[in-house]
């Protein structure tokens, strides 16, 4: 069977594009050949690249603008439409370029940073009868900035919609009951999801000098905080943890860019990590999400390339839609402290993983505990295995391929 996957971007280590390309290789070992078309495409891969598609497409850009503000707007709804029009027939010489038999849709129905082009994938699936998964990570009530607006209906209509050739999927329990009890629509869930059964990459030729490159010494601890530079990753929880912990030995490494939400945050993390004498390490110019050089010839490292070096992985996160560096850290069989976000407390804690937990502030036992982790590494062996075999169960590549024959199936 011909897949199709719709995005307004599937390219880069943001978690919707991830999780894609871990459907993609499981519908490609089911026996399926899979076709990508979004605003932003990554390499080679096969599949239509669309820029109007993407969600910093200045068009769109300006109907989020417009749309979530009180103010009535009457010319917006009408401009949204002439614009799905024009998104349709692109979007319609895709499916049959590749002769596409199933869609994936992922994300364009829940957050509404593309309004028209929720609007030209719902007609079209209407018009076609094609069947299609939506893959929804995060609603639009999920966010504080969407909850405004002044085309609910809108909303209500697209995000997401109700079709009977269109199944959704949701990646945690919470948004499943929330998507009955505002929709009426019955979902599955799709966790994220590793391939377990190959094992993790290690120290090699490429990244052994990796701690050497950042400043962070053999003997150091090098505690990595491998996700995004925005407010709700909870970084100053790091910040202060490693504070309490005042050890010099302690470096915190950061992976990610800042920027997305702009930089007023990373300006205060490192105030913060200043006054409070920890040891930062801001270090996204450095790696990414492959190996290679930058402009002026230095090397740039992958982020599984800084894994293997970490004693600790740092995930204090006020909110997540499931935890994808917290799933990367099972597979390499490393350690880790944990704030308690809503998911995690709801479908990953519960499952029976070991992890330091924080309950949004760093108390003198999260502390201690840490101290016991960093100092006696080798007793950590059996926790991390332990985490790494429950993972398999739940949350493999096995797993995810059941939940899929099932869905095409139907």
């Amino acid at each position: 069977m011909n897949i199709g996957f719709i995005s307004t971007r599937l390219a880069g280590t943001d978690g919707v594009s991830l999780e894609t390309a871990k459907l993609a290789a499981v519908y490609r070992q089911m026996g399926h050949r899979v076709f990508y078309c979004a605003g932003e495409l990554d390499g080679d891969i096969p599949g239509s690249l669309i820029p109007e598609m993407h969600f910093t497409d200045p068009v769109a850009f300006s109907f989020g603008e417009r749309a979530f503000q009180e103010n009535e707007d009457k010319t917006l709804l009408p401009e949204i439409n002439n614009r799905a029009r024009e998104l349709k027939p692109l979007i319609h010489s895709f499916i049959a370029t590749y002769q596409i038999e199933y869609l994936v849709v992922q994300n364009v129905f829940a957050i509404p940073m593309q309004l028209p082009l929720a609007q030209a994938v719902t007609e079209l699936l209407a018009e076609t009868g094609i069947s299609a998964l939506a893959h929804n990570h995060d609603f639009y009530w999920e966010r504080e900035r969407f909850r405004t607006s002044c085309i609910p209906d809108f909303l209500d209509t697209f995000f997401p919609p109700d079709l009977p050739n269109l199944r959704h999927a949701v990646i945690n329990s919470a948004a499943q009951g929330d998507l009955k009890a505002r929709r009426g629509i019955d979902s599955v869930m799709i966790p994220n999801v590793f391939d377990f059964a190959t094992p993790a990459p290690g120290i090699d030729d490429y990244n052994a000098d990796f701690r050497q490159a950042i400043g962070v010494g053999d003997e150091d601890w090098l505690i990595l905080q491998p996700t995004r530079v925005i407010p709700r990753k909870g970084i100053q929880l790091s910040i202060e943890l490693l504070a309490k912990l005042n050890d010099s030995r302690a470096k915190l490494v950061i992976t990610h860019h800042a920027g997305d939400e702009g930089l007023d945050y990373l300006h205060t993390l490192q105030q913060m990590a200043k006054q409070h004498g920890v040891d930062l390490r801001y270090v996204a110019d450095q790696v990414d999400d492959a190996r290679g050089e930058d402009k002026i010839g230095r090397k740039i490292y992958s982020l599984w390339d800084t894994y293997p070096h970490a004693d600790l992985i740092a995930y204090p996160s006020l909110y997540e839609g499931f935890g994808n560096a917290l799933i990367e850290t099972i597979y390499f069989r490393k350690p880790a402290f944990v704030n308690r976000y809503a998911v995690y407390a709801d479908d990953i804690g519960p499952l029976g993983f070991k992890f330091v937990e924080l309950d949004g502030e760093v108390t003198d036992d999260v502390v201690t505990a840490v101290s016991e982790v960093l100092h006696n590494p080798t007793q950590t062996d059996l926790i991390v295995e332990h985490n790494y075999q429950l993972a398999q169960k739940h949350f493999s590549y096995q797993t995810l391929e059941e939940i899929l024959t099932q869905l095409l199936h139907r």
